[in-house]
């Protein structure tokens, strides 16, 4: 079987909401909604988690209710307490998944704009890859800046925008956050901690409209987006 994770249980800061911005709308949805109907149209996920606060376990569940009746799935979708990081509720996820679990597939719920069609591509990845991101090449000259000062200019011909999913065996996954704990690294997605056992990660080509929303204007590019998609 192949699970998915759902990473959203994040306070949303940047978007100076009063709520979980999962929960806010985006067009005539909540925005985790988008997400997670994306995920039950793909093929071969047969599992999800949902991971978040326990404060938002209420709204969540209500949302999992709607998803239900509107889309009548048989797919099991399962609420995880999270942590204080994305790092420890990613572990917690990890440590809740099905016991029959080799694989997982792991999601941030704000990147509402990834299509089933991605998702499956990464169910299919895992006939090939044990660890892989989705990804795409950046286009901008890239400067790494220290004090408002240039120091480097990287070639950007190998420099890629990290999306998710991202892809890993179970065990190996686990592992790798165990470390971490042990270790104390501190990571902003998963893919890092096999980079530092240096365990090989691939790279599959993303989605260019695979946005992440963090702030409010990236809800109105998502409206549009959406919009053409779907010819609202």
């Amino acid at each position: 079987m192949i699970p998915l994770l759902i990473a959203s249980a994040g306070a949303g800061k940047r978007m100076g909401a009063d709520r979980n911005k999962l929960l806010l709308p985006l067009l005539d949805r909540p925005i985790l909604q988008w997400t997670l109907e994306a995920a039950l149209i793909a093929k071969g996920i047969d599992w999800i988690g949902i991971i978040a606060q326990p404060h938002d376990m209420e709204a969540f569940t209500m949302l999992i209710e709607d998803v239900y009746n509107q889309s009548q799935t048989s797919t099991p979708i399962t609420l995880i307490t999270g942590g204080d990081t994305r790092q420890q509720s990613v572990f917690n996820g990890i440590n809740a998944l099905p016991p029959d679990a080799d694989q997982v597939l792991i999601h941030d719920g704000a990147r509402c704009l990834a299509t089933p069609n991605l998702f499956s591509r990464c169910v299919q990845a895992f006939e090939v890859y044990k660890a892989f991101i989705t990804a795409i090449p950046v286009k901008d000259t890239i400067k790494i800046v220290e004090e408002n000062v240039i120091l480097e200019t990287p070639n950007r011909l190998s420099l890629w925008s990290a999306q998710t999913p991202q892809g890993f065996d179970v065990e190996t996954l686990r592992h790798a956050h165990q470390q971490a704990l042990i270790k104390g690294w501190t990571v902003t997605d998963d893919a890092s901690l096999l980079e530092k056992m240096n365990h090989p990660v691939q790279v599959i080509v993303g989605e260019e409209t695979n946005l992440k929303i963090t702030t409010p204007e990236d809800i109105e590019i998502a409206e549009m987006l959406l919009k053409k998609r779907f010819k609202y």
